[in-house]
């Protein structure tokens, strides 16, 4: 006959190594895709935001130009 216990005596696990979302080629497309998104939008509040994300994308990858 087996009886449950309990492991109360196993250290606690480390979390795992963090892995990259993203790799640069896509920072890189997400950036040509928002300066497109940009150039046809109107409302100037969605703009300021579109403008401020492309930045900071541009933060991880510089532009080529």
């Amino acid at each position: 006959m087996t009886t449950m216990t309990d492991d109360t005596t196993a250290p606690p696990r480390e979390p795992g190594r963090a892995r990259a979302l993203f790799s640069t080629a896509d920072f890189r497309l997400l950036r040509t895709a928002l300066t497109a998104y940009a150039r046809q939008i109107e409302d100037r509040e969605e703009l300021a935001k579109i403008n401020a994300l492309h930045h900071r994308l541009g933060t991880y990858v510089p532009s080529d130009g």
